[in-house]
This record gives structure tokens, C-alpha cells and sequence, in this order.
């Protein structure tokens, strides 16, 4: 009787012993279990830290890509500045080191231009000299003779030259032209161009308009010049002016009059001054060597 009793007791024990070790491991399952999974959340926290730190380096990353560029660019400009002064700097220095001789050929080159102006100012004054005593027996109501942008000008009025609305010349006419080829003649490097000017008065006969008229009254002056009183035909021009150069109103008979005018233009050649004008200033070659 005894025995079975103390199996059962055994039994008992047994399970009861079973039952504690399960339920330590359970707890100790349950523990790790925990602390992986706090683990784990560090371990998301730190991955969070860390793409935020990422992003933040790829912005400023970025932001540094970005100033670079810009610093490249304003490298790029300051270094067009330094080119551009060093350019201006070299000028500078050409211009600085003009020997005294290049400055003294220059203020001679000046004034051997500013003679030669005055050579031609008197070589103008002598002309119309020339021209008033070859032209004193005309009355100043039949031709004047003047100074203007430095040319002497010999206005004759159509009443001394032509009859109203023609271009054939009158003998007082052909006299005056006679006595002004006289004097050219004396003075072969004086350019000769014939004006003819007109009123504003529409014309009627022969010719088509004013400039007709105009021009024909000048081509046959030069005619006369050339043909009767043996003038060189390389020193003369004809032009026609028709009305568009009056010197006087067109409203009146006494304006109109002197518009109908013929201009005899005269010019002494400028060829020395011309020369001294296209001749490079002392020193200008040697400027556009020092500059390649």
C-alpha cells in the first residue's frame, strides 16, 4: 500500500519540476525577444539619423558645387578685367615713350599744315583779286565776285547772260566770260564748275522743266569757255541747280531775279595739303607694330 503511494508523490514531483523549467525558459525567451526588438529600434533610429545626415551632406554638397561655379565665373571675368588694363596699360606705354623727335615732327607736321592753310587762304584772297580787276567794267547788278568755304564765286545775273528762258548767250555776256577765261587762262590750276540756277517759276517753250534749262545754260558757258576762248576742258564741270539753291525769296519779281543766276565756282588745287592730310602722324606705324 505504501508503494504505489510513493509513486504518485514521485510522479508529482516530477511534473511539477518539469512545469518550473518551462516556464524560466519561456521568461528568459520573452526577455531576449525584448531586448532585439529595442535593438532594432535603435538600430531604424540610427539608420534615420544617418539618411538625415546624408541629405544634409548631398544639400551642402550641392551648395558647394554650386559657389564653385560661380567662383569660376567670376574668375573668368576678373581675368578679361586684368587682360583688358594690361592692353590699356601697353597703349599707355607706346604713347608714353614717344621720343622727343616723334613729338617735334609732329608739332612740324602741324605747322607746315597750318601754312600751307594759310598759302591757300591767300591763294583764295589773290583769286578774287584777280577776278574783280579782270571783271571791273560789270556793274555789281550784272555779277558779283565773293569769298565762300574757301572758293571765290562769280555770280552773274541771267540778265547779263542769257535772254528770259533761253540758254543762248549774249555778246555782254560772252564779253564778260571772255575777259574771266583771260584770267584762268593766267592760272592754269584753277578748277573751274559752272552753276546754273534757276527761279521757281515753272518754265515754257523749249525746255522740259528748270533743270533742263539749268544745265543747259551752264553746258553752254562751258561751251564757250572751252571752244571760243580755248579754256582746258579737264579744269571744267557743268552742273544745273534748277530752283533749289536760291539766294533770295521767290515771292518777289526782284527776288526771283537774282536767283536766275550762273555760279562760276573757283578752286586752287589742294593737292600739297591733301598729301600732308593722309600722311600718317609721326609715330603711328611704330604704334601698330608695338600692338601684335
Amino acid at each position: 500500500m505504501k508503494q504505489p503511494q510513493l509513486f504518485l508523490a514521485a510522479s508529482f514531483a516530477l511534473l511539477g519540476l518539469g512545469s518550473c523549467v518551462s516556464s524560466r525558459k519561456y521568461k528568459d525567451a520573452l526577455a531576449r525577444e525584448q531586448a532585439l526588438t529595442e535593438q532594432a529600434a535603435k538600430l531604424s533610429t540610427n539608420v534615420n539619423d544617418l539618411n538625415g545626415q546624408v541629405a544634409t551632406l548631398t544639400t551642402q554638397v550641392a551648395n558647394c558645387n554650386t559657389r564653385v561655379t560661380d567662383l569660376q565665373t567670376e574668375n573668368g571675368r576678373l581675368v578679361g578685367q586684368v587682360d583688358a588694363a594690361g592692353k590699356n596699360a601697353a597703349e599707355l606705354g607706346r604713347l608714353a615713350n614717344m621720343t622727343q623727335q616723334q613729338l617735334a615732327d609732329e608739332r612740324a607736321r602741324l605747322a607746315k599744315m597750318q601754312q600751307l592753310m594759310e598759302q591757300q587762304r591767300q591763294a583764295v584772297e589773290n583769286l578774287r583779286q584777280k577776278m574783280s580787276r579782270a571783271l571791273v567794267n560789270f556793274k555789281s547788278d550784272e555779277l558779283t565776285v565773293s569769298v565762300r568755304n574757301g572758293k571765290v564765286y562769280v555770280s552773274l545775273q541771267e540778265s547779263l547772260l542769257f535772254p528770259s528762258g533761253s540758254a543762248e548767250v549774249n555778246p555782254r555776256g560772252k564779253e564778260a566770260l571772255g575777259k574771266l577765261a583771260s584770267a584762268l587762262n593766267a592760272n592754269p590750276d584753277i578748277g573751274v564748275l559752272i552753276e546754273g540756277h534757276t527761279d521757281s517759276l515753272p518754265i515754257r517753250g523749249r525746255y522740259e522743266d528748270n533743270w533742263a534749262l539749268s544745265v543747259a545754260r551752264s553746258t553752254s558757258i562751258v561751251r564757250i569757255l572751252t571752244d571760243t576762248y580755248k579754256m582746258d576742258p579737264l579744269r571744267v564741270t557743268a552742273s544745273g541747280r534748277s530752283r533749289y539753291e536760291p539766294v533770295d525769296t521767290n515771292a518777289t519779281p526782284e527776288g526771283r531775279a537774282r536767283n536766275r543766276r550762273t555760279e562760276i565756282i573757283l578752286a586752287p588745287k589742294l593737292d600739297e595739303l591733301m598729301r600732308l592730310l593722309e600722311t600718317p602722324a609721326p609715330g603711328a606705324a611704330g604704334g601698330a607694330t608695338g600692338s601684335k
